[in-house]
């Protein structure tokens, strides 16, 4: 089972948080979508056969693409890979993109899961963000989804921002869950080096986040969305029973992925790729039927490290067997030795053949796997 990701780097504006690769002239739109459908062709063996059980559209804001460019990206996707029948297929959207006539347009094009990028429902924090669209809009487009015949739909939101107050947080979450929604994705804010709040908060134009309330925030969700049948089953993500991002999960299980499109990542289980971040070289080179793409070859101590950062972020945690099974008997006994500071800090414990993080121990899951891994 495998993944595809496809990164569409236009956006109409830039969020003054955000350092994902894109560009807000449309001006390419066309020829990018044109080299996208070249490099699949460049990539068809690149997932050795596997079928592709997920394709997501992320950016930038995908959701700009017109349904004809979709439907013709998703064309050759199901002409070129094994695509399963029931495949994930998920949008990247912001809601003032999201009209009526467009998510029906959508829905008929075949996409059946929406990732909505809300942030807030509150008009003070969109607009400290610079986001594009109002509370309004971000309301409507949920609730018009939903009556268009969209099930599978998950929103971002942000928290720890200097704007927004523990009541204005629980009122974001209790507004995602009267909602319905089924899957939300929520994350700390974070100053990006070389974004544009990072110069503000430099040049004092505004203020700086603040950890506690951050971590104050998350501790909060978490009991929130716990109480509401929501399931914590990775860090910055919670679902229903039974509507966990199968896209995301792939990553989080070391599953093999294509990305395509500048910035893209790749991974096929011994090495990682990514493509250049820069529309015009892209674009030069998929032209001239070359990937431009840096390849970094993962040694067993890397493969051994990056499980243990992600599976640690997930509910299921670290199958200590697992570890023995593909690595070696002493893999596993270092992972239990060094995890014993945590486990007596109420931060870890061991269920069996498993090593998860308590909910205290999530607040500092980055850390703790960083000292669990191989050196």
């Amino acid at each position: 089972m495998a993944g595809i990701y496809l990164h569409i780097p236009f956006c109409k504006q830039a969020c003054y948080y955000c350092n994902f690769y894109f560009s807000t002239s449309l001006a390419g739109k066309e020829k990018m979508v044109e080299s996208l459908l070249q490099e699949i062709d460049l990539q068809r063996n690149y997932l050795s056969g596997e079928q592709v059980q997920t394709i997501y559209f992320g950016g930038g804001t995908p959701s700009l693409l017109s349904t004809a460019e979709l439907k013709q990206l998703l064309s050759h996707l199901y002409n070129t890979f094994e695509v399963a029948p029931d495949a994930e297929i998920t949008l990247e959207a912001n809601p003032d993109d999201l009209d009526i006539p467009k998510l029906e347009a959508l829905r008929d094009a075949g996409i059946n899961r929406l990732s909505i990028g809300v942030q807030s429902f509150h008009e003070t924090d969109l607009r400290w963000m610079n986001r594009a669209h109002n509370s309004q809009q971000a309301l409507e487009c949920i609730t018009n989804a939903q009556q268009l015949g969209f099930r599978n739909i998950t929103i971002d939101l942000i928290y720890g921002g200097p704007t927004l107050s523990d009541e204005g947080w629980e009122q974001n979450v209790r507004q995602a869950i009267a909602l319905g929604v089924p899957h939300l994705s929520c994350y700390a804010l974070t100053v990006e080096p070389g974004t544009a709040l990072d110069h503000f908060i430099r040049k004092k134009k505004m203020a700086a986040t603040d950890p506690d309330k951050a971590a104050r925030h998350f501790e909060q969700l978490m009991q929130w969305l716990e109480a509401a049948g929501y399931e914590h089953y990775e860090i910055s993500n919670f679902a229903l029973p039974g509507w966990y991002s199968r896209h995301n999960s792939s990553y989080w299980q070391g599953r093999s992925y294509l990305g395509l499109g500048p910035s893209a990542h790749s991974f096929n289980g011994h090495s990682r790729q990514w493509n250049v971040a820069n529309n015009a070289i892209y674009m030069k080179s998929i032209a001239a039927g070359q990937i431009p793409a840096e390849i970094e070859n993962l040694t067993t101590a890397m493969q051994f490290n990056e499980y243990i950062m992600t599976s640690l972020r997930t509910s299921a945690g670290c199958d200590l067997e697992w570890v023995s099974g593909k690595f070696d008997a002493a893999s596993m006994q270092h992972l239990e030795k060094e995890s014993r500071q945590f486990i007596s800090k109420g931060w870890m414990i061991q269920e069996g053949k498993y090593l998860r993080l308590t909910r205290a121990g999530r607040l500092f899951a980055d850390g703790i796997a960083a000292e669990l891994f191989l050196l």
